[in-house]
C-alpha cells in the first residue's frame, strides 16, 4: 500500500530568516496523524537566508541527518567539530546523551536549501558522535545510492538505527527499482522534480509511506531526486 503525503499539506512556518516545511509534526506544528513514520521522526525542508542560521542549541537521543540541496551549511558543535556541508555531502550528528550545536548559512549572498532529518536511535544515552561523507553526483546519477546504514556498508554513513537511507538521482527518465525485505516498509521523499512511484505521481516536496510491498519501482524525470528510507 502507498499513501501519499502532498507537499501542500505539510506544516509551514516563515520566520523571515527561515522558511521551513514539516512533513511530520515539529515545533508548533502538530498533527496527530503525522507524528513520524516508523523510526523516522522528522523531515524538514529548510530554506535559510544568507548569513542567517540556527543559534547554539541542545539535542538528546536523536540521530540528526542533514542533506544539502543548494548552498552551504556551516556546522559547529560541543564535540569540537566544525565543518561546511555542501550538496552531495551527508552529515550525521548522534545527539545521544547530549550535544549542543549551531548551524548557519555562511554565504553573504546565496540562500541555503537543505533537508533536516531526525531518526530515533536504537537506544537512549548513546555516546554523542559526528560523521560527514561526500557522495559525488557523478556516482549517484541513474541509480539508487546508499547514503546511511546501521553498519556503514558500502562507504555509507553509520546511523544508530536499523534504517537505510538511499538517494535516487535520475539522469534520463529511467526506472529505478528497490527491493523491500519482508516486514520492512519505506518512506519516499521527493527532493526535486517529478517521480512516478508504482503508477502514482509525486511532485517536489511530496512524500509517500509504503507498506506491504515487496519492491518499489520509481521513474523520474531527468534531474529529479528523491530520498528513500528503508525502515524496519
Amino acid at each position: 500500500m502507498i499513501s501519499i503525503r502532498k507537499s501542500s499539506d505539510r506544516g509551514h512556518a516563515d520566520h523571515g530568516w527561515l522558511d521551513t516545511r514539516h512533513t511530520f509534526s515539529f515545533a508548533d506544528y502538530v498533527d496527530e496523524r503525522f507524528m513520524g513514520f516508523q523510526d523516522l521522526r522528522v523531515i524538514n525542508e529548510d530554506r535559510v537566508r544568507p548569513g542567517m542560521g540556527f543559534p547554539n542549541h541542545s539535542h538528546r537521543d536523536m540521530e540528526i541527518l542533514s542533506w544539502v540541496l543548494e548552498g552551504e551549511l556551516e556546522h559547529q558543535d560541543s564535540l569540537g567539530n566544525g565543518s561546511i556541508i555542501r550538496p552531495g555531502e551527508l552529515q550525521r550528528t548522534s545527539a545521544g546523551s547530549g550535544v549542543r550545536h549551531s548551524e548557519r548559512n555562511p554565504s553573504p549572498v546565496h540562500p541555503l536549501h537543505f533537508l533536516q532529518i531526525w531518526v530515533l536511535p536504537e537506544r537512549p544515552g548513546l555516546v554523542p558522535g559526528y560523521e560527514q561523507k561526500a557522495f559525488p553526483e557523478e556516482g549517484r546519477r541513474g541509480q539508487i545510492q546508499l547514503l546511511a546504514s546501521s553498519d556503514g556498508r558500502d562507504g555509507s554513513v553509520t546511523i544508530h538505527q536499523d534504517v537505510r537511507l538511499y538517494d535516487a538521482l535520475w539522469q534520463g527518465g529511467e526506472t529505478l527499482t528497490h527491493p523491500l525485505d519482508p516486514g520492512r516498509s519505506a518512506w519516499v521523499q521527493v527532493a526535486r522534480g517529478r517521480v512516478e512511484l508504482e503508477g502514482q505521481t509525486l511532485e517536489t516536496g511530496d512524500g509517500a509511506a509504503v507498506t506491504g510491498e515487496k519492491r518499489l519501482a520509481m521513474t523520474g524525470e531527468p534531474g529529479s531526486e528523491a530520498l528513500l528510507f528503508d525502515l524496519n
